[in-house]
């Protein structure tokens, strides 16, 4: 018995965007809600998808600078280290790993996410993590960006969570992701993911894992619970079926998220095996 684990980042395991967290300020953007208005604005102008203009606009924000460098993998890497996490997810995967094998159940975990690979890699999680699929961009002999290589957007989160049901663990196969497989095959079958994500944007990922015999949780920054358009997403998650559980972004051990994984994984192990 194999299950996974697929989380999104931002918003999910972090506070906010990847990219917020020192790279921004570093190419001059303070005004965050003024830049991603700037991105939204370029996507409608070129009927574009979202996260590739992001990619985009970074890179042309570091290149009006003359500081391509700030892109360079090795930077983001260490970006990625200061990104600040939620309540116990650094302890998160050695307790819920440790919980999964006394009780004979094969755990792994997966990054599907709009952020920065790179800058997730530098976190101290990554070690943790069999696959991160996330945007990156490609580089030149001497590191510098030229491209976005991947670019993740809300729908496209799908694809990569066939490429885990499948045990296609890279971006380019093409081939295998097409190729039939009898679900019972499959390396991880949908009705043993659990997909954790904190939103909008995660609704394709968490309806589909969920529709597919799987299961969903949404979390949410307790230090917004008292905002209202929280309380509406929340809200709205739940009446839309989007969802199998909405919880606290709190990973520390006996919290709600914890206790509800831990659930999931017994119904796993019960229904299935």
């Amino acid at each position: 018995m194999h299950c996974a684990i697929i989380y999104d980042f931002d918003g999910t395991l972090a506070k906010g965007d990847c990219a917020q967290h020192g790279l921004m300020p570093d190419l001059g953007i303070d005004n965050i809600p003024n830049f991603w208005q700037e991105v939204k604005e370029e996507t409608r102008k070129h009927d574009a998808d979202e996260i590739s203009m992001y990619l985009w606009k970074l890179l042309e924000k570091a290149k009006a600078r003359n500081e391509l460098d700030k892109l360079s993998s090795r930077n983001l890497i260490q970006y990625g280290s200061q990104i600040p996490l939620f309540n116990g997810v650094s302890e998160w995967f050695s307790l819920i790993n440790r919980y999964a094998a006394d009780n004979g159940i094969g755990l792994s975990h997966y990054i599907v996410s709009s952020g920065l690979e790179e800058m997730i890699r530098g976190t101290s999680i990554a070690k943790y993590l069999k696959k991160i699929f996330a945007c990156r961009y490609m580089y030149d002999e001497s590191g510098v960006p030229l491209w976005p290589a991947i670019s993740i957007n809300y729908t496209t989160k799908t694809q990569f969570i066939f490429r885990i049901n499948k045990g296609i663990e890279n971006c380019w196969d093409n081939t295998s992701i097409n190729r039939f497989i009898e679900p019972s095959k499959r390396a991880i079958p949908f009705h043993n993911m659990i997909y954790i994500g904190d939103g909008d944007t995660d609704i394709p990922a968490m309806k589909m894992v969920k529709t597919q015999g799987g299961h969903s949780i949404a979390v949410f920054d307790v230090e917004s619970w008292e905002k209202e358009a929280t309380q509406n997403k929340v809200q709205k998650l739940i009446a839309e079926e989007r969802t199998d559980y909405v919880v606290p972004a709190d990973y520390r051990d006996h919290s709600q998220l914890t206790i509800s994984v831990k659930g999931i994984l017994q119904m796993i192990k019960r229904k299935y095996y």
